[in-house]
């Protein structure tokens, strides 16, 4: 059965089309005019009416992972036995796909995969346009290729004699997907991984602890990096700093003090660091996107199949996508270049509100995608992961530091990227449109208080305020008189910098 409506929009004609298409083939196998519901909501957890179930499916949504496999609670694996028997080359077939969307190599249908070609988008490619993939030239980096095939032999590899459903790295996947959706523990997963050992027939193929299932999800890429970073907030021991031992604005150690260090015991004692930033480097994971064949083609979707009547549908119809294209017509005239939003707030990574701690997570949002697509949590990218206990608030500028080293060679360098919807290399280039906070983060990320005489950052000094005498509080009115014709001018990028550099930088937060 055709399952490709599941990823159209669903105000469209193909997507009902589809729903009507499901609900046909699924309430054929009910017996009591009721199935389960398999919108977000629901889950397949309650049971409903055809037409209550339409109206989930078409106002909450789908749930993706499951529409994309076999339709176990709504008669797929009755329908065939077919299914039943191919049930290991489908496992296969998806881990094949995904590994080679992971390493850039075209699947060309060759069992043996004697012709395979790896696309990495090299940095160095002094060719200039667009190519196409030389098929006669196929060669691929020795560690890029040992990494491939071991992967593509534990991808065909039983994870047990005889089993039909599982390969050893499809249940990898499976059980590392499970523990990062619930925050199971990384002991809970090798207790986990020791009690199916015990339960699987012998010659059994699972890891032995978590630590060896994260050595194999390592290999399909996309890991971060650990940049140390002063418990001060006011410098990352970073590039030309990275080797200091001491923070250079306030003379803090990069270490924590313990008992041991205290008692001046062994050097060879492993150190513990005052605190970590995790990054997740930007540039693989944009060119994973044209990499792979499930998000490739819908990364030039705001161009070609976007409709432009005027209305205000998606971000391409806003007058400041509009207005940077127009500035920028090297970079506006292709598609693939890719534009970007912002996102930050902090949260209680505990739960609990008895405990004071703020994690920042930096998320960035590519708005090439369709709406459906963009605003999706699998869609958002985490970039940093600013650790608390305290919130950075203005030396958040620090930690952005990396992301902006990458924005900066996504705008000036041409970085060679692979997109396989049309099987050329191209020059990707990327930009940062604008940020999504609320307006105390707003705050932090722009550097114009939202606080004081001054709050609002559109009328700048021109802000008409008013101190409340026994509150003790700034109110902000009068505002109307910029309506119609009086309307406040906009500060331009200099006038905007001009104010800033005057601005006196107090580095980090001495304890």
């Amino acid at each position: 059965m055709d399952k490709s409506w599941i990823h159209e929009s669903r105000v469209s004609k193909t997507f009902e089309d589809g729903v009507t298409q499901f609900l046909d083939f699924a309430f054929a196998n009910s017996t009591d005019g009721r199935i389960k519901c398999p919108c977000k909501n629901c889950n397949n957890a309650f049971r409903h009416v055809r037409n209550t179930v339409k109206e989930h499916m078409i106002c909450d949504g789908l749930d993706i992972g499951y529409f994309s496999n076999i339709w176990i609670y709504h008669g797929e694996l009755d329908s065939t036995q077919a299914r039943l028997n191919n049930e290991q080359s489908v496992q296969t077939n998806d881990m094949h796909g995904m590994l080679h969307n992971a390493f850039g190599v075209l699947d060309d249908g060759d069992s043996e995969f004697d012709g395979v070609e790896l696309s990495c988008g090299d940095h160095d490619n002094s060719s200039g346009g667009d190519e196409n993939v030389n098929s006669g030239n196929r060669e691929i980096p020795n560690d890029d290729a040992k990494t491939f095939y071991n992967l593509l032999k534990d991808a065909e590899q039983e994870l047990y004699p005889g089993c039909k459903k599982f390969t050893k790295l499809s249940f990898i996947v499976r059980l590392f997907h499970i523990e990062c959706l619930y925050g199971l523990s990384n002991k809970s997963i090798t207790v986990l991984l020791k009690l199916f050992k015990d339960a699987l027939p012998e010659g059994e193929t699972l890891p032995k602890s978590f630590y060896q299932t994260k050595k194999t999800i390592s290999d399909l890429g996309l890991g971060y990096i650990k940049i140390h970073a002063c418990p001060n907030d006011c410098m990352l021991y970073w590039k030309e700093k990275a080797q200091q031992t001491k923070c250079t604005v306030y003379g803090t150690s990069r270490w924590k003090e313990t008992e041991d260090d205290a008692n001046q015991s062994s050097l060879s004692d492993r150190k513990v660091l005052a605190k970590v930033l995790r990054h997740f480097p930007l540039i693989p994971r944009l060119q994973r996107y044209f990499m792979s064949n499930k998000t490739a083609s819908f990364l030039q979707w705001h161009e070609r199949d976007h409709v432009k009547d005027g209305l205000l549908r998606h971000p391409a119809d806003s007058e400041a996508w509009k207005k940077f294209d127009n500035r920028y017509p090297d970079f506006g005239s292709d598609p693939r270049n890719v534009r970007l939003g912002l996102a930050s707030d902090g949260f209680n990574p505990f739960g609990t509100m008895s405990i004071s701690h703020s994690t920042w997570p930096v998320i960035l949002i590519i708005y090439n995608l369709p709406p459906w697509m963009c605003m999706k949590q699998p869609n958002f990218i985490m970039s940093l992961l600013i650790p608390g206990p305290s919130a950075p608030g203005n030396d958040i500028d620090f930690y952005l530091q990396p992301l902006l080293d990458e924005l900066q060679e996504l705008w000036d360098n041409a970085l060679r990227t692979f997109d396989v919807s049309t099987n050329q290399n191209f020059n990707m280039h990327a930009t940062l449109l604008w940020t999504i906070s609320d307006f105390p983060t707003y705050a932090n990320l722009s550097g114009w208080s939202t606080k004081g005489r001054f709050a609002c950052p559109y009328c700048n000094k021109k802000t008409h305020h008013h101190r409340l005498k026994h509150l003790s509080k700034y109110c902000y009115m009068g505002h109307h008189r910029f309506l119609g014709d009086n309307a406040l001018s906009v500060l331009s990028g200099t006038e905007i910098f001009q104010q800033m550099s005057l601005v006196k930088i107090i580095l980090g937060k001495q304890k």
